[in-house]
């Protein structure tokens, strides 16, 4: 990773306190659904953020959701701490994306629907991975802020955006020009924040499922995997995307059926 990569981590503020008191309360094993429920209510525009994210029709509920402990009750604790912290630490960056050519929407709607799926295919199948699985969707792509602004002020984004709509992968053009790539600065972000190290390691390797050594997050690292290959650099689903997210569902022994009934949710 090039230094000034290095140095913009180090030099990144502090998490809010709500951040900080939400992880403190998730991580404690006396805590409960409640003292969840207390902390993010003693934030109303967090709380308001939450819910408006958990309405999304994208996750297949059919009736509104009006309070934050209706949410962790359908959500479950590990998944609204993934639309918590989604929130808080996208407050903490100012977003530019134009060296990917995205705009602030197409990059929040990436996060979204990786977040979605993740939820609409795993939540039931195997709620207790989505305690990693659910906030490592919503903000594996938070690297690529990073790796936007050391671009735009070294004068190197419309030579990125170029060689990348020319058609060069992606992951090889961000090692090619920053030396390093979208994952492993979102792994440094939050091993530099003190997140859980299961979710720091998830993040690492979700390019590379197969290099994983902790069996406890190997699944979680070919969902993942297998998520970022199907919404895309702009969170859509195209034939093409999906065709290589199923070559990799066979290659992991994942299961198809839910993920196409995921897709269905997603797409009612």
């Amino acid at each position: 990773m090039h230094h000034v990569l290095k140095d913009k981590i180090q030099q990144l503020p502090s998490l809010p306190e709500s951040a900080i008191q939400l992880e403190a309360i998730y991580h404690d094993p006396n805590s409960s659904f409640e003292d969840m429920v207390k902390v993010l209510e003693m934030d109303p525009l967090l709380t308001a953020d939450i819910l408006k994210s958990a309405n999304s029709p994208l996750y297949g509920f059919t009736r509104e959701i009006n309070s934050i402990n209706q949410a962790v009750g359908l959500f479950g604790m590990g998944t609204i701490r993934g639309f918590a912290l989604a929130v808080i630490v996208k407050k903490s960056f100012p977003l530019d994306l134009s060296p990917y050519d995205l705009s602030n929407a197409q990059f929040s709607n990436l996060s979204k629907m990786q977040h979605a799926l993740a939820v609409t295919w795993y939540l039931h199948q195997k709620p207790t991975l989505m305690d990693i699985l659910s906030p490592a969707s919503f903000l594996i792509e938070i690297g690529k802020v990073m790796i936007s602004q050391y671009l735009l002020e070294r004068n190197k984004a419309e030579d990125f955006k170029k060689k990348m709509q020319e058609g060069e992968d992606i992951k090889e053009l961000e090692m090619h020009m920053c030396d390093s790539y979208t994952a492993a600065i979102s792994a440094d972000i939050f091993n530099h924040w003190k997140f859980d190290e299961n979710l720091v390691n998830l993040i690492r390797c979700a390019d590379s499922p197969q290099d994983c050594l902790d069996e406890s997050i190997c699944e979680a690292a070919k969902v993942l995997h297998v998520i970022r290959v199907s919404t895309g650099l702009d969170g859509v689903f195209t034939d093409e995307s999906l065709a290589s997210a199923k070559e990799l569902i066979a290659k992991y022994e994942l299961d198809l059926p839910s993920f196409e009934a995921a897709l269905e949710i997603m797409s009612a």
